[in-house]
């Protein structure tokens, strides 16, 4: 297969990218949608949330940072310029990555292909941050040296509290492409020797995760544009991070999903973007890429009119209040 013949969305089956981060926040105004999210955190302290391009974040709560899906590496693989290569080697641009990660104390991936868990390993050894993830996520781990004192493997259905904050772990599913299936599929039920090809990340299972600040909000983060419905019972977030679909092979999607989150009063699309240039903003998108985002703010807007849509840029701090 070539990457001409599929296309990089249609490969992976994760989710569709744009270039409207210049545009301000879309208001709607309707029916079902809940009040307003909860301002503050902790003491008082302003919570951030900064995006960190693909499905990654920064989110800053008072003295302490959490990361989710950190990936600024972004190096080339042949998904935006064809053909792509399976057996690009894995690198790790620190020069790139810089301090957009901060010190974090807790990292959370929601599964392992490259584009979520390239940088995992590095910002891990430099902060010496906890990662959470997968039975994969953590042999991954071991592989790249972790010591197991820095690795928790989560199946979902953990509520782990953190003091300032708490973080339902939600068992979920990876995006389909068009066939049905997906890029890299596959466990790590042992630690494997270190990996250096994308193609030797697989998906490794995937997780959401919501984090409910005291005093302030919950937000969901999705890394994969599919979910299971029951698994999303009671979370009932104020914000949702959720991933624009590639394809339409998901039911439904748009609909069921904010049914299911007890229609979130806010909504931030996310891997949307050009993962594979460096982070500038408006983010680099493709014309393929910017009509499936149509398609879901135009669904967001028709399933839930009052809710508002954010069209994050990069590493700008967003406060919900």
């Amino acid at each position: 297969m070539t990457g001409s013949q599929l296309g990089r969305r249609r490969f992976l089956g994760t989710a569709a990218y744009a270039a409207l981060a210049t545009a301000p926040a879309i208001p709607f105004a309707a029916s079902d949608a809940p009040a307003a999210p909860r301002g503050g955190g902790p003491a008082g302290s302003a919570v951030t949330f900064r995006w960190l391009g693909t499905s990654g974040w920064r989110i800053d709560i008072g003295g302490t940072t959490l990361l989710v899906d950190p990936y600024l590496s972004r190096f080339t693989t042949g998904l935006f310029d064809p053909p792509f290569n399976p057996a690009t080697k894995l690198t790790v641009d620190t020069s790139r990555i810089a301090d957009h990660p901060g010190i974090p104390q807790t990292i959370l991936v929601t599964h392992t292909h490259w584009d979520h868990f390239n940088d995992v390993p590095h910002i891990a050894a430099r902060s010496g941050a906890r990662v959470f993830g997968t039975l994969t996520a953590y042999h991954l781990g071991l592989a790249y040296g972790l010591p197991t004192s820095q690795l928790s493997p989560v199946k979902g259905g953990e509520l782990l509290d953190f003091g300032d904050y708490t973080v339902d772990v939600v068992a979920s599913l990876h995006s389909r492409n068009v066939s049905y299936s997906m890029a890299f599929p596959g466990v790590r039920l042992a630690a494997p020797t270190r990996p250096e090809t994308i193609a030797e990340l697989p998906e490794g299972d995937t997780l959401a995760y919501q984090v409910s600040v005291r005093g302030g909000p919950s937000v969901f983060f999705m890394g994969a544009s599919d979910f299971v419905e029951r698994n999303l019972a009671g979370l009932a977030p104020d914000v949702a991070m959720i991933a624009v679909p590639a394809t339409d092979v998901a039911h439904a999607y748009v609909p069921r999903l904010l049914a299911a989150l007890d229609w979130p009063a806010t909504v931030v699309p996310v891997h949307w973007d050009h993962f594979e240039v460096e982070l500038r903003n408006p983010p680099t998108t493709t014309p393929t890429d910017q009509d499936r985002l149509d398609l879901f703010l135009a669904a967001v807007g028709k399933a839930a009119p009052r809710t508002r849509i954010l069209l994050p840029e990069y590493l700008e701090p967003y406060t919900f209040t």
